[in-house]
């Protein structure tokens, strides 16, 4: 787990290296145990090191093999990399290092960027060829390692973080308005390859993208999972499912267990992540730390599920440490660093719960599994079973999950960017693609390549890495997603959603944390804005940054300060927190 940045020029001015280490430093954070800069002709490459993985500096990077005639900058693990090693030595590969890095650029070289098609894990990089001059950025399949670029004068700029990029300067920063469209109608998630910002984009999940000397690119999609059996598992019944799942899960969660450092698990106290507890402990795994966070209660909405983290760390002895966070003494102090650490604005309310929990979390251990991605993959939120049977998906998709109407965004915002309904024709156009009949297989497909990579998996990424602690996630593993998509629906939504994987759980962990009420990472103070968090949010909107930079109309902003607890999302999130996180961002990042 790292980060990484790099500069490519297609016209014969040198690359701006002052500008790469700008961008580089940035991203200190994601890499405090070491750096490194390679340039050679038009192609430079910037890393900032977390050692996880082969903890020698045989493993520095950017890596180079003159023999080769490739270099690399990687970001991310490859779980499988020892069993890729022994194959490529049995094709005569030589290796210097120990860790998964020279083999992601031995695999480049032995299959091209099919080397993809080999790798179990998470991963972003960059491969520089010598002899051709050619570059090739990837990125994972769900979309777990982020990898930013924005168009230079003369040349293309690449790096593990938003901030990254603003960093190296000559970036057009105005408000991309299909972006804000996206921002405040689709619970803040912008699709790839917007951002934000106009002069930023990122690369897609499951994208392989090839850069020629002259510039010229193109972009290939190498995996993508179909929602239907294979004609091997017709007619499975659901204790069937129920097997397969839980191997699966079993060799997803073993899998993440490849480190030369300690693994750790953010225990939740709900299903998923303690599954991963449970599963830990059936492995063999003793000594385990586990970590939880809560907030204190505003009104009637609680801010901590410790009595379902304590059932867990009892249970399996682990060493279990509590974080309880005020929102006087440590939610405002730490909200600007927090915002701070995020690549693009993030409206969820926990991301700030992740934060802080991260800067605990890293003073014991540098590598922990958590639980995003099982609610998209099996099926877990309220808006997947009206989608059964729907004749009309994308209004009963967008009823349930976007966060206000395109009437109501035109009041919202600046005659400026008064436009389409760009974000129920993004949902209209996903729902279309072939690969996906059923509705709620639409949904939990858009969920899984959209909303999931843009939301609980860019917030989990952001908030580790800002404290140098690496998240892992098993339900987001490859081969379980692929499986659960071929599951058929009636398996994943009975039982009032995650049906198979509660099943499942029931054979792992102790009931009392599976048939309970759904819960989530609550932080009350971001939802019900009150006291000393309104404040804040009132100087936010009033500032003179934000007067002068006109995104919203001040009408509708008074509206939502006046009565703060009458607009709440659809998905239970704070339409004045929206407004006022956007803003904060903008100005934390010096936009």
């Amino acid at each position: 787990m790292c980060g990484f940045c790099g500069e490519v020029r297609f016209d014969d001015a040198p690359i701006d290296l002052g500008a790469l280490s700008a961008m580089s430093a940035a991203m200190i954070p994601r890499g405090p145990d070491g750096h490194g800069l390679w340039q050679q002709g038009r192609v430079a490459l910037a890393h900032r090191r977390l050692s996880i993985i082969d903890l020698s500096t045989h493993a520095a990077q950017p890596m180079v093999d003159s023999e080769l005639g490739l270099s690399v900058a990687f970001n991310g693990c490859i779980y499988n990399y020892k069993e890729l090693r022994a194959e490529l030595q049995q094709k005569g590969y030589r290796f210097f290092s120990h860790g998964d890095t020279e083999v992601v650029l031995k695999a480049f070289h032995a299959w091209g960027a099919d080397c993809v098609d080999h790798f179990h894990g998470m991963f972003a990089f960059a491969v520089a060829e010598r002899d051709s001059g050619r570059l090739t950025l990837v990125r994972d399949r769900l979309g777990i390692k982020p990898l930013y670029y924005a168009e230079v004068k003369g040349g293309l700029r690449f790096a593990s973080s938003l901030p990254a990029i603003l960093a190296g300067g000559g970036v057009a920063t105005d408000i991309d308005p299909v972006a804000l469209h996206h921002y405040m109608h689709f619970h803040a998630v912008v699709p790839a390859p917007r951002t934000i910002l106009s002069g930023v984009r990122k690369l897609p999940p499951a994208t392989i993208r090839t850069i020629e000397p002259n510039g010229r690119s193109s972009d290939r999609t190498y995996w993508a999972p179909l929602f239907e059996p294979r004609p091997d598992e017709q007619g499975l019944g659901f204790e069937d499912w129920q097997e397969r799942v839980l191997a699966s899960l079993r060799t997803a969660v073993e899998r993440r267990l490849v480190a030369d450092v300690d693994v750790g698990v953010l225990l939740s106290g709900g299903l998923d992540s303690s599954l991963i507890v449970g599963l830990l402990a059936e492995h063999g795994q003793q000594g385990l730390n586990t970590f939880s966070v809560g907030f204190e209660t505003v009104g009637e909405e609680v801010g901590d599920e410790f009595q379902y983290s304590d059932v867990i760390a009892k249970h399996y002895g682990t060493i279990h440490h509590k974080i309880r966070v005020d929102s006087a003494s440590r939610l405002l102090p730490e909200l600007p660093n927090c915002v701070r650490a995020m690549a693009e604005p993030m409206v969820s309310h926990d991301v700030i719960g992740f934060f802080l929990l991260s800067q605990e979390v890293s003073k014991h251990v540098k590598v922990v599994q958590s639980g995003q991605g099982a609610d998209e993959v099996f099926a877990g939120y309220h808006w997947y079973p009206p989608m059964v049977g729907s004749t009309d998906p994308v209004a009963d998709y967008a009823r349930a999950f976007c966060d206000r109407s395109h009437e109501e965004y035109r009041r919202a915002v600046h005659g400026r960017f008064h436009g389409d309904d760009h974000s129920r024709a993004f949902i209209a156009a996903h729902f279309a693609r072939p690969g996906a009949a059923a509705p709620v297989d639409k949904a939990l497909r858009l969920d899984q390549q959209i909303m999931l990579v843009d939301d609980p998996v860019k917030r989990v990424d952001n908030m580790t890495m800002a404290w140098g602690l690496e998240a892992r996630v098993p339900f987001l593993d490859h081969e379980l997603v692929e499986l659960a998509a071929r599951m058929p629906d009636e398996y994943k939504l009975c039982d009032e959603g995650k049906c198979v994987l509660k099943a499942v759980g029931r054979k792992v962990i102790p009931s009392e944390v599976i048939d309970r009420p759904k819960g989530y990472f609550p932080v009350p103070a971001l939802k019900y804005l009150r006291g000393k968090v309104l404040d804040t949010v009132r100087d936010l909107v009033h500032s003179q940054a934000a007067r002068e930079r006109e995104l919203f109309q001040p009408a509708y902003v008074e509206e939502l300060l006046a009565a703060p607890d009458d607009h709440i999302t659809p998905l239970r999130g704070s339409k004045l927190w929206q407004v006022a996180l956007l803003e904060m961002w903008l100005q934390e990042h010096g936009v």
